[in-house]
């Protein structure tokens, strides 16, 4: 029976008994062991009801076994809903009763909380614990190792991913086998990937960067992954010697760059850096450049489209871009309000179109029209624009765009400027009500350890670079920025805390 995703990410490894994981106590799961523990979780999957096309959400902590329900979802047509492991029982009610999940896996530690959720949407409650250990694991135990794949098609549905929900419900992205299968197959060829990579794999696998993207990549080469639990610097740095690749969010690059560990010799085997999920920092850039050699190789994706863009791998990869459109995706960029298509150079929404877009928004056709054009066009949200050489520029989310006295203002030109300045580490900026102009601006500042921004000089500089109506009327100091498990700044929670600065008493 033909299921195009399963048979080339994991059919393709049957009876193979080459390296696939590398575990943090030392031992390794070959191709053959990995699939022959997903055939044993299918069975299980069957025995609870479940068949294809049925949801199953799963909240646990990063382990192989965790991996392998993901594999078993894959050969049982089940839709496989990761969630992260930080939301609330509240919060997976919403995601178990929006999608209909079948099933809910959880870390047994969360067992009482969430046995009334399950109970409620009338799903199967089952544990995985990060040890493997867990119900699940005990109905799987004694199962044969083969199961027969379920037929499937390449425009069947393969996960549901949830959006963050900054703004409103979280909306369920439905992604199909041919969403990720090309994705996953133009990634590993752009980026070059053999059955002789090894990647250093310490992201999470309930988003899509560390799941659809590292062990999809890795799955479709035949390669192998160090597959670490979560980031751990001596770890990372213990086992870097044996990899080849490494995918990271930026706050993986900048702490091993606080490390004197951190070597030109001991990256000079390595062939690849991966930065995604958030905005790598141009000082990053150059700081990793200087102490390894290697140019960090920055991309663009999202939860809807999977990755759009990538800087070269061939070629110049320029800090402060996200490089060029991937073959296979279209990416323009539009005025907002008419749609149409603005020159290069000017910014304006980003629109993409490929197969890495998604169906459409699970039981929400409003949204998915709002967002999804006839002709294919994903709005993203995102604001950019193109340079002369073709590269796109994130400028910010549209949602984060500031209009102040009838001016329209991007964060990101003004957190440029903010970033450069003497002791300051980072910057965010944010727009709040104003009662004469609307909205105004707000500077978010990060000290860089070494000494302590210098507000009045930051003002000066920034007068110099800036038209007025774009300056900052305020400019506070925080000793971090709010950020999400993948690293992202949280700009809703920055306008929460500092919305009423403007405000009349």
């Amino acid at each position: 029976m033909a299921n195009p995703l399963y048979d080339t990410l994991f059919g393709a490894h049957e009876g193979q008994d080459t390296p696939f994981l590398y575990l943090q106590d030392g031992t390794c799961l070959t191709h053959a062991m990995f699939l022959q523990m997903a055939a044993r979780y299918a069975h299980a999957f069957a025995d609870l009801g479940a068949r294809a096309g049925d949801r199953l959400a799963v909240q646990v902590e990063k382990s192989p076994e965790a991996l392998a329900v993901y594999a078993a979802c894959v050969q049982s047509g089940i839709i496989f809903l990761p969630l992260n492991t930080a939301y609330t029982a509240d919060e997976v009610q919403y995601f178990v009763e929006n999608s209909g999940a079948r099933i809910l896996i959880c870390d047994a530690a969360n067992k009482d909380a969430l046995s009334t959720v399950a109970m409620a949407a009338d799903a199967a409650l089952e544990t995985l614990n990060g040890d493997g250990s867990g119900s699940l694991s005990q109905k799987a135990q004694g199962k044969p190792g083969q199961f027969d794949t379920v037929s499937r098609g390449e425009d069947d549905l393969a996960a549901f991913l949830y959006t963050s929900g900054t703004t409103g419900r979280s909306k369920g992205a439905m992604l199909t086998q041919t969403n990720l299968l090309s994705n996953a197959r133009v990634l590993a060829e752009y980026w070059r990937f053999t059955d002789r990579d090894v990647l250093l794999h310490a992201l999470p696998i309930f988003h899509t960067h560390g799941l659809f993207v590292a062990t999809n990549i890795t799955l479709i080469a035949g390669g192998a992954m160090i597959f670490l639990p979560r980031f751990d610097l001596d770890r990372i740095l213990a086992e870097m010697p044996r990899a080849t690749a490494m995918m990271g969010v930026p706050t993986f690059y900048t702490r091993l760059l606080d490390d004197p560990r951190f070597t030109r010799d001991l990256t000079a085997h390595m062939r690849l850096f991966v930065s995604g999920s958030a905005p790598l920092l141009a000082e990053t850039h150059v700081r990793f450049h200087e102490r390894t050699g290697h140019r960090i190789l920055e991309r663009y994706g999202m939860t809807e489209t999977n990755m759009n863009t990538s800087n070269p791998y061939d070629g110049e990869r320029r800090a402060g871009t996200v490089g060029f459109a991937l073959p296979g995706v279209e990416l323009k960029i539009t005025d907002p309000e008419s749609g149409e298509t603005l020159p290069d150079g000017e910014i304006g929404q980003i629109e993409v179109r490929g197969d890495n877009v998604f169906a459409g928004y699970w039981q929400m056709p409003e949204k998915t029209r709002e967002e999804l054009r006839e002709d294919g066009f994903f709005i993203t949200g995102d604001l950019g624009r193109i340079d002369a050489q073709g590269y796109v520029h994130i400028v910010g989310r549209n949602k984060d765009l500031i209009i102040s006295g009838g001016y329209n203002i991007y964060p990101k030109e003004i957190e440029l400027v903010l970033d450069d300045q003497p002791g300051v580490l980072e910057s965010a900026v944010i727009g709040v009500p104003h009662p004469d102009f609307g909205e105004t601006v707000v500077g978010v500042l990060v000290p860089d350890g070494v000494s302590t921004p210098d507000v009045p000089a930051i003002n000066a500089a920034v007068a110099e670079s800036l038209a007025r109506f774009k300056h900052p009327r305020k400019l506070v100091i925080l000793q971090e920025l709010p950020r999400n498990a993948m690293g992202k700044v949280q700009k809703n929670q920055l306008r929460a805390q500092f919305g009423d600065l403007f405000q009349p008493d």
